[in-house]
C-alpha cells in the first residue's frame, strides 16, 4: 500500500559518504547533499531520471514502480529506480500529491563536451529546480480553475504575526498583518494554500491551522524582518518598500522568508513576482473554517466541487475567471465602494444580453495568459504557450472592437479600466510582439521547443535555408536508394536510419551475399532476416543532414528565446491584460447566472441591516431544477443589528425536514455573495457590512483531535461567543442537542442570551427547544419565526414557508415514520410522547410507563375487490357509457 510522505522521517534521513564511490555516484551524492533533506533527487541520466538509495526506496513505493539495484557502494547494494524523462510530469504529480518534494538534477553539459575532458569524465549536472506543492507551474500538474498558493507565517518575539502569500503561476504577491491566531486561521482557510512555510517552532501550530497544506519548517533566521527587508529591496530594486504599501515588521519578515524560499526552489534564479501588495487587516469578511465547511462555498463536506456554491453559480468561460470568482467568494470585501464597483460591472453586462454573449464568445479563445506568461518568464514554456499568449492578447483587442460596435452606453470605471488594459493600440511595442508572434509561429506548434518545427516558413531567411538543405538532403537519400537498387538489381533495397548506425542500406538475407563481394558496400550488421551495409556517400550525407537539422533547430530555439525576451520586457502590460480578461469574464459570467436564476443586485452599505425578500438557496434551487422536483420556496429574512426596526436575533423553530438549516445557510450565502460583488438569489436584498461570518450547522465529530460530536459543537460555539461582534452574522442550528435534554436546553438558553446582550450581533438561531421561544418576551431585540407544516389526511406536508411566531410542534415522530422506522416502534413513540406532553414532568410521566410494551405490528390489510378492480382500469380509455357501467359494478361490489 502506498503511504503518504512523513516530513519528520524524511528530515532525519542519512545518505552514505562518497568515499569509494564511482565518479558518477560521487556526483550524485554531492547533489544529494545540496538538495533539501526532505526532497527526493531526480538525477538525469540520458532519457531517464534515476533515483538512488533511500530516495529510490520511497519513490518506488509511492509510484508503484520496480525497485532494482545498481552495483554496490561501501559493500552494500545500491537501490535504484527511474522514470522516463518524457513522462516525468505524471510521476512528479503523483509524488507531490503523496506529500514529497522533488529536487531535479539536470545535465548542464553536452556529453560530447564531457568526453573532451576524458573518456571517463562525468557529464556536469546541477540542481535546476526544487518542485514543491506551492511552486508548481506546469499545466498538467495544476487544477486550471483553482489557485495554487504558497504562504509564509511569521510570528515575531513581540507577539505580532503576519501572513504572506504568493501564487507562482500568476505572479501575485501579498501580505497582511493579523491580530490573533483565530484571525490567522480564518485567513488561511480563505487562502487555502497548498504549502505553508513557518519557523521550526511554529510547525505544530501551522499544522493545526492549515491541516490540508504541506508544512515546510524553516530556520527562525529566515523570518528575520531586517534580512527580509533587504532581500525585498534587492529583488525589486527599490530603496524603500513604502511605495508598495504600509507593511508591519511581521509582514516584511513573512514576505522575505517567502521570497527566499521561492528563489531556493528555482535554484537561485529570481522569483517572477509582482511587487508585494499590502492587504489591510479587516479588509475582507472573515469566515472561520467551520463556517466555510458547513456553507460548502468552494467544496462540499465530502471535498467535491460538485454540489458547492461555486459549482452552482460558476458560468465563467476561462480558467482565470473561475479562479477570480473563487477568490472573491473566499474573501468577500469589506469596502463598500469596491463592492459597488464590482456590482456596476455585473449590471453593465446584465443590461445587454447580446453584448454579453459576444464578449463571452470571444473569451472562450483567450485561454490562460497569466500562467502562460509565468512559464515563459521562468523558462518552462513551449511554443504553444507563446501562441496562446498572443492569441489571448489579440482576442482582447477584438473584444474591444466588438463592444465598441455593440454598446453605446458608457461603461463603469472597472470595465473601462479593463478595456484600456486590453488596448494594443495604446501599446505599440506589445502590439508588435503580438503581430510578430502570429506571423512567426506555425498554426499548430508543438508542446516543446526542442521538437522544432514551430517557426513558420518565411519568418527567417537563415532558417528557411537550413531547412531547405535538410529537406533537400532527404530527397537525395531517396535518390541514392533508387541508384543503389538499380546498381545491385535488388528492387527491395532500402536506405534506413537509426541512432547507432546512422544511414545504412538494408537488404534481405537472400541478397546479402551478392553485396558482400562488392567493394562499394561496407558490411555493418547481419541479422536473422536482413543484412546492413554502408557506403562513403551515405556517411557524407549523414553529416550534411545532421548539420543542417541541428542548425535549423538552433535557429528556431534562438528565435523562441528572442520572443521570450520580448515577452519579459512587456510582462507588466501582459499581466494587466490577463487580469482584465479575467475580470471581464467574471462580470459577464455573473450577469449570465443572474439572468438564468432571476438573481438581483443587492444593496450593500455601512448599516447594520440585513433585509432579504424572496431569498433562495442557490445550490438547493439548482438541484431541484435538475431533478424536476418542483420550485424552491423563497423566504424573507429581516434582521436589524441596532435592534430597533426589527429583531437583531431571530429564533427559528419548525419540524424536522421543514428547511430550517437551508433557511439559515441561504441567508449566510446571500451575505457572502453580496460582499463578493455578485448578484444574489433574492427578489430584493440589503446587506449592512458583515465583518465576520460564523456558522454552527450540522453535526460531526473530530476523531483526529479526540473530540466527540458534542465537544466539537461546544468548541465552535465557544469561538462564536468569544469572537463575534456587532458587525458579525451568526447562524446556529440546534445548539445543545448532543447531551442531556436539560443540559442542552440550559446551554442553548445561555447562548441566546449571550448573543443578544454581549455579542449584539445579527443572528439566526434554529432550535427544537420550544421553551426558548419564550425568551422573546424578555429580550428586547429578539423575535420568533417558524417553518410551516400542515397535516393532511394523516400525512405531514412541509410547506417550506417561513412565518412569524414560533412553531407548536417538531413532528419528530412523523419524520421517523417517514424514515422507515417499524410501525410498532412508531406507535410506541407516539404513546410515550403523548404521556410526556400530557403530564408535563418527564420523570413522573415515565415512572409508571410499562417497559417493553410495544405491540407487534398489525398485519398489512389485503387489497379489497374494489381496489383490485380499480387497478385494472385505464381511465383514459373509458367511454362515458363504460364509466357509468363501472360505477354500477363497483357499487354492487361494495
Amino acid at each position: 500500500m502506498n503511504r503518504p510522505a512523513d516530513p519528520d522521517t524524511l528530515m532525519q534521513r542519512a545518505f552514505p559518504t562518497p568515499e569509494g564511490a564511482t565518479p558518477m555516484m560521487v556526483q550524485f551524492l554531492e547533489l544529494r547533499a545540496q538538495a533539501p533533506a526532505e526532497a527526493l533527487l531526480f538525477y538525469r541520466m540520458g532519457d531517464f531520471y534515476e533515483l538512488f538509495f533511500d530516495d529510490a526506496v520511497r519513490a518506488a513505493e509511492a509510484l508503484d514502480i520496480a525497485l532494482t539495484k545498481r552495483g554496490e557502494h561501501q559493500g552494500e547494494p545500491i537501490p535504484m529506480c527511474g522514470v522516463p524523462v518524457h513522462h516525468a510530469q505524471s510521476y512528479l504529480s503523483r509524488l507531490i500529491k503523496a506529500g514529497f518534494k522533488v529536487a531535479v538534477g539536470e545535465q548542464i553539459e553536452d556529453p560530447a563536451e564531457a568526453k573532451k575532458r576524458g573518456a571517463k569524465s562525468v557529464v556536469r549536472r546541477a540542481i535546476t529546480r526544487i518542485v514543491t506543492p506551492g511552486t508548481l507551474t506546469e499545466e498538467d500538474l495544476l487544477e486550471a480553475r483553482s489557485a495554487n498558493r504558497i504562504a509564509a507565517l511569521a510570528r515575531l518575539a513581540d507577539g505580532t504575526r503576519a501572513l504572506a502569500w504568493a501564487d507562482v503561476t500568476d505572479g501575485s504577491f501579498a501580505a497582511t498583518s493579523l491580530s490573533s491566531d483565530d484571525a490567522l486561521e480564518a485567513e488561511l482557510a480563505a487562502l487555502n494554500p497548498s504549502e505553508l512555510l513557518c519557523a521550526d517552532e511554529d510547525a505544530r501550530l501551522a499544522t493545526e491551522l492549515a491541516p490540508s497544506a504541506a508544512i515546510t519548517a524553516r530556520a527562525r533566521a529566515k523570518f528575520d524582518a531586517g534580512a527580509g527587508e533587504r532581500r525585498l529591496k534587492q529583488h525589486f530594486e527599490v530603496q524603500s518598500l513604502e511605495a508598495f504599501g504600509d507593511f508591519s515588521r511581521a509582514a516584511i519578515a513573512a514576505l522575505g522568508a517567502l521570497l527566499d524560499y521561492l528563489e531556493l526552489s528555482q535554484a537561485g534564479a529570481p522569483a517572477r513576482l509582482t511587487p508585494p501588495r499590502s492587504e489591510r487587516a479587516g479588509g475582507v469578511m472573515a469566515i472561520d473554517p467551520a463556517a466555510r465547511a458547513s456553507l460548502e462555498i468552494e467544496r462540499t463536506l465530502t471535498g467535491s466541487r460538485k454540489g458547492s456554491l461555486i459549482d452552482a453559480i460558476d458560468r465563467t468561460v476561462t480558467a482565470p475567471g473561475a479562479r477570480l470568482l473563487a477568490e472573491r467568494l473566499a474573501r468577500p470585501s469589506m469596502d463598500v465602494s469596491e463592492i459597488n464597483a464590482r456590482l456596476d460591472a455585473v449590471a453593465w453586462f446584465a443590461d445587454d444580453r447580446a453584448a454579453r454573449a459576444g464578449v463571452r464568445e470571444r473569451l472562450k479563445a483567450a485561454g490562460d495568459p497569466a500562467r502562460c506568461l509565468t512559464r515563459l518568464l521562468l523558462g518552462r514554456a513551449g511554443p504553444r504557450d507563446l501562441a496562446q499568449l498572443a492569441r489571448a492578447l489579440k482576442e482582447g483587442e477584438r473584444l474591444i472592437a466588438g463592444l465598441a460596435k455593440d454598446r453605446l452606453a458608457k461603461p463603469p470605471a472597472s470595465i473601462a479600466a479593463a478595456l484600456d488594459a486590453l488596448s494594443l493600440a495604446a501599446r505599440p511595442e506589445l502590439a508588435a510582439l503580438v503581430a510578430d508572434a502570429e506571423r512567426a509561429l506555425a498554426p499548430e506548434p508543438p508542446l516543446l521547443a526542442r521538437d522544432g518545427g514551430f517557426i513558420a516558413p518565411g519568418w527567417s531567411a537563415a532558417l528557411d535555408e537550413a531547412r531547405s538543405l535538410r529537406d533537400q538532403s532527404r530527397r537525395v537519400v531517396a535518390g541514392l536508394q533508387k541508384t543503389y537498387a538499380d546498381q545491385t538489381g535488388v528492387a527491395g533495397l532500402k536506405v534506413k536510419h537509426n541512432n547507432v548506425l546512422g544511414y545504412f542500406i538494408e537488404v534481405t538475407a537472400r541478397h546479402g551475399d551478392a553485396l558482400m563481394g562488392d567493394n562499394a558496400f561496407i558490411h555493418r550488421q547481419t541479422m536473422a532476416n536482413a543484412v546492413r551495409f554502408s557506403t562513403p556517400e551515405l556517411g557524407e550525407l549523414e553529416a550534411k543532414i545532421a548539420q543542417a537539422g541541428e542548425r535549423a533547430l538552433a535557429l528556431e530555439l534562438e528565435t523562441f528565446e528572442a520572443f521570450r525576451t520580448r515577452v519579459e520586457e512587456q510582462a507588466d502590460a501582459i499581466r494587466a491584460a490577463a487580469s482584465a480578461l479575467a475580470a471581464l469574464d467574471l462580470a459577464s459570467a455573473c450577469a449570465e447566472w443572474a439572468a438564468e436564476s432571476g438573481a438581483s443586485r443587492p444593496v450593500v452599505d455601512d448599516s447594520f441591516a440585513f433585509e432579504v425578500e424572496g431569498g433562495r438557496h442557490p445550490v438547493v434551487e439548482a438541484a431541484l431544477a435538475r431533478g424536476g422536483d418542483g420550485r424552491f420556496t423563497p423566504n424573507a429574512c429581516t434582521l436589524d443589528g441596532a435592534g430597533k426596526a426589527h429583531p437583531r436575533l431571530m429564533l427559528v423553530t419548525g419540524p424536522n425536514m421543514a428547511g430550517k438549516s437551508t433557511y439559515l445557510r441561504q441567508n449566510a450565502l446571500i451575505a457572502v455573495m453580496a460582499q463578493a460583488g455578485l448578484y444574489v438569489p433574492a427578489a430584493r436584498a440589503r446587506v449592512g457590512l458583515v465583518d465576520r461570518l460564523f456558522s454552527r450547522v450540522g453535526a460531526a465529530d473530530d476523531l483526529s483531535r479526540g473530540r466527540s460530536t458534542f465537544m466539537a459543537e461546544m468548541i465552535e460555539t465557544a469561538a462564536i461567543l468569544n469572537q463575534s461582534g456587532p458587525r458579525a452574522l451568526v447562524i446556529l442550528d440546534e445548539i445543545g442537542r448532543g447531551t442531556a435534554t436539560f443540559d442542552g436546553l440550559s446551554i442553548a438558553w445561555a447562548a441566546v442570551e449571550h448573543l443578544h446582550a454581549v455579542n449584539r450581533c445579527r443572528a439566526l438561531f434554529a432550535t427544537h427547544y420550544h421553551e426558548l421561544t419564550r425568551l422573546v418576551d424578555a429580550l428586547e431585540a429578539a423575535g420568533n419565526c417558524s417553518l410551516r407544516a400542515k397535516e393532511w389526511k394523516g400525512e405531514l406536508v412541509f410547506l417550506h414557508e417561513v412565518q412569524p411566531g414560533p412553531a407548536d410542534r417538531s413532528y419528530g415522530v412523523e419524520v421517523a415514520r417517514r424514515a422507515g422506522l417499524p410501525g410498532a416502534a412508531v406507535a410506541r413513540a407516539r404513546e410515550i410522547l403523548d404521556r410526556l406532553e400530557s403530564d408535563g414532568a418527564p420523570a413522573a410521566a415515565l415512572a409508571d410507563l410499562p417497559l417493553f410494551s410495544a405491540k407487534p405490528p398489525a398485519p398489512e390489510a389485503k387489497p379489497s375487490a374494489v381496489e383490485e378492480r380499480l387497478k385494472s382500469v385505464d381511465p383514459d380509455g373509458l367511454s362515458p357509457k363504460d364509466a357509468l357501467e363501472l360505477i354500477y359494478a363497483l357499487k354492487g361490489m361494495v
